[in-house]
C-alpha cells in the first residue's frame, strides 16, 4: 500500500531552496545569471568538471520531465505555477525542442520537489537498482495485525511500487471507513503468497486463496482482511495513472 502524496508550501519552498543551492554549486554566480536569459547553457558558462543540462540530450531531459510531471498528476499549468517556468517553455522542454538553462532546470526540479541532480539522474550510478532485504522500508499497525515491507527503491518518477504484506489471524490492512490511499487513476494487483485473505473494495467482498491474483482500481476505498486462524501474506503492486476509462 502506498502512502498518499501531500504537497505543502513549506515542502515546495524547501525544494526550491535546495535546487537553487545545487544550481549555484554547479556554476559560477556570473554564469548562472547569464544562463537565465540565454536560450541554452554555453559550455564556457559552466565549470569544466560540472555536468549541466546542455550535456544531456534535450529529448532525454524532456522525456524525464514529462514522466515526472505525469507521475505527480500535474498539468503543464500546475508545474508552471510551482516552478515559475512558463507552460510554453515547459512544453518545448518536454518535446525536446530546447535544452533548459541551468537556472530553468533548477526551477523545474524545485517544482517537482526534486534536487537538480535527481532531475538529471546524476544520483543514479547505473540502470540497475538493488534493494537488499535489510534495506527495505517497513511499517504497519500492530493493533490491526498488519505488517508490510516495500521491496522497490524510492526513485523520482517511479510509477509502480511492490510491497509485501503480512496479516495476523483476524488482521486487516485498514477499515471500512478509511479513505482511499492512492492517487486517482492508480491500479493495484495483489497475489496471495500463503493463507487466505478477503479484499473489500468499494463495499464488495472478494475471497482469495493461496495463489489467487486480483487487480482492481486502487483509488477506490479498499482493504484486505484475514478472517482465518492462520497467518496470511500477499504481494501487491500499485501502479499510478493506469485506471481503465
Amino acid at each position: 500500500m502506498v502512502p498518499a502524496r501531500t504537497d505543502t508550501t513549506a515542502a515546495r519552498a524547501g525544494a526550491a531552496a535546495a535546487a537553487t543551492a545545487e544550481a549555484k554549486s554547479l556554476a559560477e554566480p556570473a554564469a548562472v545569471e547569464q544562463a537565465a536569459v540565454a536560450p541554452a547553457v554555453e559550455p564556457a558558462a559552466v565549470e569544466p568538471a560540472a555536468v549541466e543540462p546542455a550535456a544531456v540530450e534535450p529529448a532525454v531531459i524532456g522525456a524525464r520531465v514529462k514522466a515526472l510531471r505525469e507521475s505527480s498528476s500535474l498539468s503543464l499549468r500546475d508545474l508552471a505555477a510551482r516552478s515559475g517556468v512558463s507552460a510554453p517553455m515547459l512544453s518545448q522542454v518536454e518535446r525536446g525542442e530546447t535544452s533548459p538553462t541551468l537556472t530553468v532546470a533548477a526551477r523545474i526540479a524545485a517544482g517537482l520537489e526534486l534536487r537538480l541532480s535527481q532531475l538529471l539522474r546524476l544520483d543514479e550510478g547505473d540502470s540497475v537498482t538493488i534493494v537488499r532485504a535489510s534495506e527495505r522500508s517497513r511499517g504497519g499497525s500492530a493493533r490491526r495485525g498488519h505488517r508490510f515491507e516495500v521491496l522497490t527503491a524510492a526513485q523520482p518518477g517511479q510509477r509502480a511500487e511492490l510491497s509485501r504484506h503480512t496479516l495476523a489471524p483476524g488482521g486487516a490492512t485498514g477499515g471500512a471507513g478509511d479513505p482511499p490511499m492512492h492517487e486517482p487513476g492508480s491500479r493495484e494487483t495483489a497475489v496471495v503468497e500463503h493463507g487466505s485473505v478477503a479484499l473489500v473494495c468499494d463495499g464488495q467482498r472478494y475471497e482469495l486463496r493461496e495463489g489467487d491474483c486480483v487487480t482492481f482500481d486502487a483509488d477506490l476505498p479498499h482493504h484486505f482482511e484475514n478472517d482465518t486462524d492462520a497467518e496470511a501474506a500477499f504481494l501487491a503492486v500499485v501502479a499510478a495513472g493506469l485506471r481503465r476509462s
